[in-house]
């Protein structure tokens, strides 16, 4: 009995010990509003709602932490669950940890982190996509860009005197069997005799000094028995069967602040090739620019010009963005945003990247208006 009691005591002792060298944070963001969306359906209706995934920022509620191993050395993680806050429902396909789940090392020479975890893809557009992941931005036309988080993945990231560098690689980018984003399907890993099924990596080089900064990227992602590939909501999501078929998307980009004023823009060239005969290879090109200026202390006003175009299947879009931002306090802001998006006449892409169910007809534009709140902690 003695010694139960002695063993108890001691094992709680080290406990307290090893966590009294570590550091644990809680974080988290609420981000809503009211959305109005015009010829959100064929027959050219509009909707008025609370929509789902974000309104500026997405909604999550995160655990962070640190433990200084000694020599510069530390034992990192972070565990981070994205919310729908309309309904309260989880996001990235229902996942407890969906936005990221991974362990690592930090040390001077950069970071090594294991687990799931944004791609480069996120990484490198971070600066130059002036409006982020806002749901009047480039996730409207490419709804991989703000979702680009890949499962099974060993990640790195090291920055020396303004020059960063990393890269990712993943055994199967979609382990959970969910899907990252809204028509790319599922991949969870690869099969015996099917190496390169569901593999994803990443790369990307960049560069900051104090006004200025450019980056480049390269991401790819390889097909399995249930990966899909979609451009815009309009058309049917392409198969990617074959290990062999690669959906891949390059990127270059560039942030300056110009008396005040950051102005960021960028190009993503995607290619999706298929070794399907029936299956076409599409390629896409999106352009981007923007620009914030903060007006006062609290109020800051930014915006962003999109243009996307897709010879194989006909299709281009272009949109514009206007947000107005005003922060009540260091935590809590709100903001008013408009939209207008040109369709072609074989587009469908919309310009609400906020839970779906707003795909026009063939060729209609849209107008989208969000008044929200966000509140961090």
């Amino acid at each position: 009995m003695k010694w139960t009691h002695f063993a108890a005591a001691s094992c709680c002792a080290l406990s307290a010990s090893a966590y009294a060298q570590s550091s644990v944070t809680l974080y988290g963001i609420l981000d809503t509003g009211v959305e109005y969306v015009s010829h959100a359906d064929a027959a050219g209706d509009h909707v008025v709602r609370m929509p789902g995934i974000t309104g500026e920022i997405p909604s999550r509620w995160g655990l962070r932490g640190a433990e200084d191993l000694g020599g510069g050395y530390r034992a990192v993680f972070a565990l981070e669950s994205g919310f729908n806050t309309r309904g309260g429902d989880s996001g990235q396909g229902g996942r407890l940890f969906g936005r990221q789940a991974w362990v690592g090392i930090s040390s001077p020479y950069g970071q090594l982190q294991l687990g799931r975890q944004y791609t480069m893809t996120y990484w490198a557009m971070a600066d130059s996509d002036i409006l982020g992941p806002d749901i009047y931005g480039s996730g409207s036309l490419d709804s991989y860009l703000p979702n680009a988080r890949s499962d099974n993945t060993i990640g790195y990231k090291g920055t020396f005197h303004g020059l960063t560098v990393g890269a990712t690689y993943s055994f199967g980018r979609d382990g959970a069997g969910t899907g990252n984003s809204p028509g790319q399907g599922t991949c969870a890993g690869q099969v015996p005799g099917a190496p390169t099924d569901c593999r994803q990596w990443s790369a990307m080089v960049k560069y900051d000094a104090s006004v200025f900064g450019v980056a480049a990227a390269y991401d790819e992602q390889r097909g399995g028995a249930a990966a899909a590939a979609n451009f815009f909501d309009g058309a049917a999501p392409f198969p990617l069967t074959s290990g062999t078929d690669k959906d891949t998307r390059m990127q270059l980009n560039g942030w300056a602040n110009v008396f005040g004023v950051k102005i960021g823009g960028g190009w993503v060239g995607r290619h999706v090739d298929t070794q399907t005969p029936a299956t076409p290879n599409v390629h896409s090109n999106l352009f981007y620019l923007g620009a914030a200026y903060s007006i006062t202390p609290a109020f800051t006003l930014d915006g962003e010009a999109y243009r996307i175009t897709n010879g194989e299947q006909d299709a281009r879009a272009t949109m514009g963005t206007l947000r107005g931002t005003y922060s009540l306090s260091k935590a809590t802001a709100v903001y008013l945003q408009s939209s207008y998006l040109s369709n072609s006449s074989h587009g469908q892409y919309s310009l609400s990247s906020g839970g779906g169910g707003t795909t026009p007809a063939a060729g209609a534009n849209q107008t989208g208006v969000m008044a929200g709140i966000r509140h961090a902690f």
